[in-house]
């Protein structure tokens, strides 16, 4: 959550600053900021602006051409309503300290309580002001031995317990961008003769695609001249660039109205990058190199745990079916938010895995490192290398999703099943799955990316039903087995996208409570293709149909019998069962995203949601 840009060098820090803060908006956009050095006055000018980037945009354009070294920021709220006065950056109050912040200072009202009773003087409602003030308090006591910036910076971090990416600026010390990460997100950009710091690499593409991720306890010291990286316990630390898979063009819109259909029409080829390499055919395998150093251990678990949040979450629970039934392993599926307070069962006999599309998760990365302190064998399953998921896990798959954009996830969820049927297939055959299932497995694995392309072809049709549908206030999604997280997912894409309320469920449990909400001007949309529970799905349509319910049915090409009881129907090709999310999903996307363009809603940056939720 939030987006972080720095720079300093030779260019205008103004105009690479904004550039950069407008990729970074789907982190946030309830305000924005930027701090800067304005060398012809010798000071520090900060400049705020509630809303999008384009009301900082505004503001900064009749001195875009000042300075060449800035700090920038675009907000998701925690601490404090979005406006002016809680917007970043912050300073202390001798107008000296200059910083920015994304994540959370959990003991921030007793430093506040402390810091007030020393007279230092509060503007906002945040607790990311603390640390400005916090950072003078270091510097007036150590006025005398005249520390430098990274030291006084250092210092005061001691004193702080939470969540945090900051970039910092002194009026004493211009030419200097001091940077610290703790669980927050945040890199370092090495260009020529010019630096980055970012809390996402897609802010500095185009500039740079060498970066060195800063690690928890890491403390950078960035001038044109080059960086240093120290850690809390003063020691330094060598760490080389490392070069980006991912480039600008794949971080545009590339012709489309939005990030989120341009995402949606990418999957095809999306799916083709997370299979490739990845499918033996003619033995029925998954060959997937970053499980090679764990798969003596994987051969020895006896459970799996699978840790998520939000959209992972539901890829997750279709992994939990995958895996059961052909890799013959006991699953369970717990939301990351939840798992460090209860006291779950963890043995060295268990394999957790944890699916985040950033790989920053605050949730999942906490769940992560409590797993390990269990002695469990971890894997990741993560879209963005380098990040702090990625590092800390024991093994893992990359996703290959390559940058989404979009807050409401839909190529990384693609992805994400890809990665998980993979992960079936090569813990099944190395235990009692035949060699023909794991050859059906993998051809129609490997058929899928055509057949998504063969479901996009419906766009039009399915922009007709969310037209026909977009004034309905409340939907029901259902669905059975595999297609079960399928309805809680497509649910969840119609609540972000279009604020329509929309639940999903279990067909199964539709009959014990959500029933008594259906009507004529409650929807229920049926993910039904033909597979092992479709004869209990046309009972439930049954059922909602006899009280009246608009009916919309997805199900498998070619099935016509369903006709007699939908009033809609979206059909897909014919796949393996455990395969059929994959296809179920896209439909709903694309029905989502049409009814919250139809609505009017800017469907890339839906109210009150960031893309990286990197707080607890």
């Amino acid at each position: 959550m939030c987006g972080i840009i720095g720079y300093i060098g030779k260019q205008k820090a103004l105009s690479i600053g904004l550039e950069g803060l407008k990729r970074l908006e789907y982190r946030g956009y309830d305000s924005a900021g930027a701090a800067f050095f304005d060398s012809k006055n010798k000071n520090i000018r900060a400049v705020k602006a509630v809303g999008r980037i384009s009301n900082l945009e505004e503001k900064l354009e009749p001195i875009k051409n000042v300075g060449t070294c800035a700090i920038f920021h675009t907000r998701w709220s925690t601490h404090g309503e979005p406006n002016k006065k809680n917007a970043h950056p912050h300073w202390d109050c001798a107008k000296n300290i200059f910083l920015v912040h994304n994540g959370i200072i959990e003991n921030y009202e007793t430093l506040k309580r402390a810091l007030i009773k020393k007279g230092h003087r509060f503007v906002s409602d945040t607790d990311t002001e603390v640390l400005a003030h916090l950072i003078e308090e270091s510097r007036i006591m150590n006025h005398e031995s005249r520390m430098k910036l990274e030291e006084v910076v250092k210092q005061s971090l001691k004193q702080v317990r939470g969540t945090y990416g900051i970039a910092v600026i002194s009026k004493d010390e211009p030419n200097k961008i001091v940077a610290a990460r703790n669980s927050s997100p945040l890199l370092i950009g090495v260009g020529s003769g010019e630096y980055f710091v970012a809390s996402d690499s897609s802010a500095i593409l185009g500039h740079t695609k060498k970066i060195v991720y800063l690690e928890d306890g890491d403390i950078a010291t960035i001038t044109p001249d080059g960086f240093q990286i120290a850690n809390l316990g003063q020691k330094d630390i060598i760490r080389k660039p490392k070069e980006l898979e991912w480039n600008i063009e794949e971080s545009k819109k590339g012709g489309y109205s939005h990030f989120m259909l341009k995402e949606i029409f990418e999957e095809p080829f999306v799916l083709e990058n997370t299979l490739r390499g990845r499918l033996i055919l003619k033995d029925g395998l998954a060959k997937l190199g970053g499980l090679e150093s764990a798969e003596k251990k994987l051969r020895n678990i006896d459970k799996i745990v699978i840790s998520a949040c939000g959209t992972a979450y539901y890829a997750g629970l279709v992994g939990e079916y995958m895996l059961e039934e052909y890799a013959g392993i006991p699953a369970e599926v717990e939301l990351a938010s939840e798992f460090r307070y209860r006291k779950p069962i963890i043995d060295k006999k268990t394999c957790f895995v944890t699916i985040s599309q950033s790989g920053e998760t605050a949730d999942s990365l906490a769940a992560l490192r409590e797993a390990k302190r269990k002695g469990a064998l971890t894997l990741g399953i993560v879209n963005v290398v380098g990040s702090a998921i990625s590092r800390e896990i024991d093994a893992g798959v990359y996703s290959h999703a390559g940058p989404e954009i979009g807050v409401a996830s839909t190529k990384a969820f693609i992805s994400q099943l890809g990665v998980l049927a993979l992960l079936t297939l090569f813990l099944g055959r190395q235990r009692n799955m035949s060699l023909v299932m794991g050859q059906r497995i993998a051809r129609e694995l490997n058929e899928l990316p055509k057949k998504i392309k063969e479901i996009l072809k419906q766009a039009p049709a399915i922009k007709k039903l969310a037209k026909k549908y977009k004034k309905y206030n409340n939907f029901l999604y259902l669905g059975r087995k595999y297609n079960f997280p399928v309805a809680l997912e497509g649910a969840l894409k119609l609540k972000e996208i279009s604020y329509i309320h929309a639940e999903g469920y279990g067909a199964g449990e539709m009959k014990h409570g959500p029933i008594a909400l259906i009507d004529k001007n409650f929807p229920s949309i049926f993910i039904a293709p033909r597979d092992s529970v479709y004869e209990k799905m046309v009972s439930n349509i049954e059922e909602i149909k006899a009280r009246k319910g608009p009916i919309i049915v997805l199900t498998t090409k070619g099935n016509k019998k369903i006709r007699t009881l939908a009033d809609d129907i979206i059909y897909i090709p014919k796949t393996l069962e455990m395969l059929t999310p994959v296809l179920s999903v896209v439909p709903l996307q694309l029905f989502a995203y049409y009814a919250g363009v139809l609505r009017g809603f800017d469907v890339d940056k839906p109210r009150n949601l960031a893309k990286s939720v990197t707080v607890e």
